[in-house]
Parts: structure tokens; C-alpha cells; sequence
């Protein structure tokens, strides 16, 4: 047998062997003016070493209509996001809390920034200018991830057999209640479902500081 057909062969075995984990994530919020299941991230990290991570290509968080676009974005460790700004006014992009720190400083519309996340860990974005936009990156150190769709569903592709410590992460949920959820998990060949994953969401979070540590000036928030 020649040596490519070789290679073929074994490539097309490992790829069989891989395995499709999916499951569906339900938020039971404290209102019910608060709905969806949509921007949990759901991770596996390997129980017998470090995980194999590379960067992932150039992602991004749009400002636009005073808002961050999308508000969640999870990427493997080492990835980066460019900030561009869409709005027909400035924005002031900064981090703080957790995470990656950064500050991107005042600029003008049409205008794009970037940052790369070198380290695993949750970042929290606002505006220093505008108190309502929000966003949150998430750094992960291995490639088996995936964030639930409005219904709840998420898919994690090309997961080679074997243990993994399943986590989960959600904005609202509590510290106590994401380490309620991690567990181990044996990933076999083929289709693995994982079921449901229940998170309680706690309150809505409440006001954050500006960049400066100050609260927001009232009138600056009418200015744009």
C-alpha cells in the first residue's frame, strides 16, 4: 500500500473516531420578563494533560447603536479581537474587571482597535462613555467549546474519545452555581450527548464604575 494511501487511511480512521458532543443548556431566570437560553459557554478539558490550543482567526466585537455585537465571545487563549467602532460618535473601550485588562482610550467612528487575550479568563467590556454597553470575553486554554444557542442547544465537533472535565460558564449564574456543574465526563467515539444542563440566573448585575473607578456623570450619558 502506498504511503499516501496510508495517510488517507489513518486520517479517515481518526476522523471516525472523533466524536460530536451536543447537549442543551436551560436558564431558569427569576423573572419572567427575562427569557432565553442563549451565550452559555460549555468546555471540555482534558484529564490527562494540557490541551493542545492554538489562537483562532482575528474575532471581533462591533460597536454599534450603542450596543457590543455579539455581547458574548468565547475564543482559545492567545486570539484577537478587534473593536471597530460603527457608531456616528466616540466610544472608550476598557477592561478591568477580571481577565484581560485593557484600556483602548477615546476614538472616532470608522476607527478599529484591537487587543489579544493571552490567558484563560473572563472579561468583562464596557464604554466609558456609554454605562449600558456591555460585552464579555471569554479565554479558554483548549479548543472543545461552544456557547448555546437561543434555544438552548450547543454542539461541540471533533472531540477525540477520552475523560474530560466538563465546565460551564453563564453571566448570570453564580460562582457556587457554575462549580455545582463540573463534573468529569468519558467521551466515546461517535455521538455523545450530554442532556441538559439546568443554570439558575441570579439578579441582574448591578451598575459598574467607569474606568476610572467613579460612578458615571448623569448628563454625560444624554450627550450621544
Amino acid at each position: 500500500m502506498h504511503l499516501a494511501v496510508v495517510i488517507v487511511v489513518l486520517s479517515t480512521l481518526a476522523t471516525a473516531q472523533e466524536a460530536t458532543v451536543h447537549g442543551t443548556v436551560n436558564v431558569l431566570h427569576h423573572s419572567k420578563s427575562e427569557a432565553g437560553n442563549a451565550d452559555a459557554v460549555i468546555w471540555l478539558s482534558s484529564t490527562a494533560g494540557k490541551d493542545l490550543t492554538v489562537p483562532g482567526p482575528m474575532a471581533r466585537l462591533l460597536q454599534k447603536d450603542k450596543r457590543f455585537a455579539p455581547h458574548m465571545l468565547a475564543v482559545t487563549v492567545g486570539t484577537a479581537i478587534e473593536f471597530p467602532n460603527q457608531d456616528p460618535f466616540f466610544h472608550d473601550v476598557f477592561s478591568i474587571y477580571h481577565g484581560k485588562p485593557f484600556d483602548l482610550g477615546l476614538y472616532e467612528s470608522g476607527a478599529v482597535r484591537k487587543v489579544r487575550f493571552p490567558q484563560p479568563g473572563v472579561s468583562y467590556i464596557f464604554c466609558n462613555i456609554h454605562p449600558d454597553m456591555s460585552a464579555v470575553v471569554i479565554a479558554l486554554s483548549t479548543p472543545h467549546f461552544a456557547v448555546s444557542a437561543r434555544d438552548g442547544s450547543f454542539r461541540i465537533a471533533d472531540v477525540p474519545p477520552g475523560r474530560y472535565r466538563l465546565a460551564v460558564w453563564y453571566e448570570m449564574a453564580s460562582d457556587s452555581e457554575l462549580s455545582a456543574l463540573v463534573r468529569e465526563v468519558e467521551i466515546g467515539p461517535g455521538d455523545s450527548p450530554l442532556g441538559t444542563l439546568t443554570i439558575h440566573a441570579a439578579n441582574a448585575p448591578r451598575d459598574h464604575l467607569n474606568k476610572y473607578g467613579e460612578a458615571y456623570p448623569v448628563d454625560k450619558t444624554s450627550r450621544y
